[in-house]
């Protein structure tokens, strides 16, 4: 959701060059808008009830802030019978991680409630709205899990808009005004000299009528761009800059005017600031839940429904989440993309929504990351690292493992049989609901390259000349004899090896360590051959807007490593046809009925190739990348191991 309908840019003043919101001077600390008395009345005492496990996803709705707001507006109290919310982007780009607290919280306060939610394009600003936008968001907020009630439009209203904004003309609250930008800044105490005192337009005054024949003249295309706009006539007197007579319609450039949805009917549009809490009562929203930037405009969005006397929601404001160490910016995303520093819009580099699928990292994930969070006032500002935990600790719980080596090392096992095939059981998970499957031990098997020195030393226990390891799973330790080498380079190519069978039948000796494998044994489809990305991140610092000499200069060299020899044990086809995993929120398989109940009726998606998840054993998680072929299988890493990162 944008910050500000009215972007920015010098010169006249259309769609991209309106005044910026007006802005409290540095002499004022404007504070947010009290409650309302019905808020500060003394709240009925709740029955004792259990208290929340931390771990429970509805936690951040039974208590704290959100639980607060629901008590202010409550079925209980009977001032409503139900709950219902909106999540309201516009559809001029694609969500990214900040976005999925926003439908977290509208989506998961009404479901807990009892409620609905509308998912409503605030598609106000033709420039920059797209098709591919629309399909994009609906998928992200399925794919999360969540069905929309409705999926609506502010478009849907502009009819309905128009009207209110004449009624509103008609009320002597809102005029036509023909300043510049710089005029309006001046007006606002901005502009050269700033702190200066606030003055009013020259046409606030204007009688009604004028101002009524003006505004149907806008409409009417009387007027370009920058030539004309409607303002609300609010308090010039108020400490708020949101009631500093905020635009309520403008005229776009004529590039700009046709609409995505409405093509060439209008010449003008309204804003967010006339548009977005007429939408809400329009819809009968309850609860209109927002981020903290949006805090001062409370005032002026219950003096526009007061104004006009229409329905009012009740509008409350949540820390919004940051995340350090990545851009969101659309026009920052597009420079990487168009510059080939990433791939898309869904490079797994990117925190993006649709790449944050694309890496594999599970909708139900980042729905617990949100909920572990918690909701406040306050702005969350989270690194990198602990998303990445956070991620970590939900795969563990939800997918199963394998064995996968990335830079193979040939050993062979030199007292086996040429033909020796043994099968070993192996479990999926320490969680025995996900079953076992059976792998091949042979005579000759490939170990992670790391996983070998040719010069040993007292405080490493992995595979060395005469040291004695265990094979993850295997009944008997190996221990390694001698080596092969290029003769070019000297790299070792081949570890010979002892396998340590005791020949009376005794119990061996337990090893130090263990270490994963793969076996060779190409006529049972062993190993599988994969090409594994493993991602980085794709800046350097936790900030990368900072770099002295911009963004791209901060861009990590080594964001992603390439691993094009990878192996997997033959437990991976198993893993994949049984997929999705885990098989929650929005990637569960629907029935008939589920697929044809979607209220915009786009059905939700089949489970992609990045529900095949799995953890490597000792190496990372990881998930089939969608660039996958029927010959070239391709693993993007989704996170790390971090207890075995730089393990010895």
């Amino acid at each position: 959701m944008s910050n500000d309908p009215e972007t920015k840019r010098p010169g006249v003043m259309d769609t991209t060059s309106l005044p910026d919101r007006p802005k409290p001077s540095k002499s004022q600390k404007q504070k947010p808008p009290k409650q309302s008395k019905a808020a500060n009345a003394p709240k009925p005492k709740r029955a004792e009830a259990a208290k929340p496990a931390p771990d429970d996803p509805q936690l951040m709705f039974k208590v704290g802030f959100l639980s607060d707001v629901y008590q202010e507006r409550s079925i209980e109290s009977g001032a409503i019978d139900k709950v219902v919310t909106r999540f309201p982007p516009e559809p001029n780009g694609f969500l990214h991680i900040g976005h999925s607290k926003a439908i977290a919280i509208n989506f998961g306060f009404a479901k807990h409630h009892g409620g609905e939610c509308y998912l409503r394009f605030d598609d106000t600003n033709p420039k920059g709205e797209e098709e591919q936008y629309f399909v994009a968001i609906e998928e992200m907020v399925k794919w999360l899990g969540f069905e929309p009630k409705r999926v609506t439009y502010s478009s849907d209203n502009f009819d309905r808009l128009y009207a209110l904004a004449e009624a509103l003309v008609v009320r002597d609250r809102a005029y036509v005004c023909h300043c510049t930008k710089a005029e309006v800044i001046a007006q606002r105490g901005g502009g050269e000299g700033e702190g200066k005192p606030r003055y009013a337009c020259p046409h606030r005054n204007r009688p009604t009528a004028e101002s009524l024949t003006e505004f149907r003249a806008m409409r009417h295309g009387k007027y370009e761009a920058g030539e004309a706009a409607l303002r609300m006539k609010q308090n010039l007197d108020d400490g708020n800059p949101q009631m500093w007579d905020l635009f309520a319609y403008r005229i776009p450039e004529k590039e700009h005017r046709k609409h995505h949805r409405t093509g060439d009917k209008w010449r003008i549009y309204p804003t967010y600031d006339f548009t977005h809490c007429l939408c809400d009562s329009l819809e009968g929203i309850t609860h209109s839940l927002c981020t903290t930037e949006f805090e001062l405009s409370r005032v002026s969005y219950e003096w526009l429904c007061d104004e006009l006397e229409v329905y009012k929601p009740m509008q409350r404001e949540y820390g919004r989440l940051n995340v350090s160490g990545t851009v969101l910016s659309k026009r920052k995303i597009v420079e990487l993309v168009n510059k080939g520093h990433v791939r898309a819009w869904d490079d797994p580099r990117l925190y993006t929504l649709i790449a944050l699928r694309r890496r594999g990292v599970p909708p139900g994930a980042i729905l617990s990351f949100v909920n572990e969070l918690g909701v406040t006032k306050a702005t969350t500002n989270i690194e990198l690292r602990r998303f990445e935990t956070s991620i970590r600790r939900y795969l563990e719980l939800t997918v199963p493992r394998l064995m996968l080596v990335l830079e193979p090392l040939t050993v062979v096992i030199d007292d086996l049989d040429d033909d020796h095939l043994e099968m070993v059981d192996v479990p999926f998970s320490k969680n025995p609901a996900y079953g076992s499957h059976t792998i091949l031990f042979t005579k000759k098997v490939y170990i992670e390259r790391s996983d070998f020195r040719e010069v040993d030393s007292d405080d490493y226990f992995r595979l060395a000349p005469g040291k004695t390891v265990g094979l993850l799973k295997v009944p008997f330790p190996i221990t390694a004899t001698s080596i092969e080498k290029d003769s070019n380079s000297g790299e070792v190519m081949v570890v010979h090896a002892k396998y340590e069978k005791p020949l009376d039948g005794s119990t061996p000796k337990k090893p130090k360590s263990f270490i994963h494998w793969v076996a060779s044994a190409p006529a049972h489809n062993s190993p599988i051959k994969a090409t594994v990305r493993a991602f980085n991140p794709l800046f350097r610092s936790n900030n990368p807007a900072a770099h002295p000499d911009g963004f791209l200069a901060d861009i990590n060299p080594e964001s992603e490593q390439i691993f094009p020899h990878a192996m997997i044990e033959c437990g991976f086809e198993e893993i994949r046809q049984r997929a999705p995993w885990p098989a929650e929120a929005g990637e569960k398989k629907l029935t008939d009925a589920e697929k044809n109940s979607s209220a915009s009726g786009v059905q939700q998606a089949a489970p992609g190739p990045e529900t095949v998840r799995f953890q490597g054993m000792r190496v990372a998680y990881f998930c089939v990348d969608r660039e996958t072929t029927k010959d070239d299988l391709i693993l993007n890493r989704i996170v790390s191991l971090k207890e075995d990162v730089g393990k010895d």
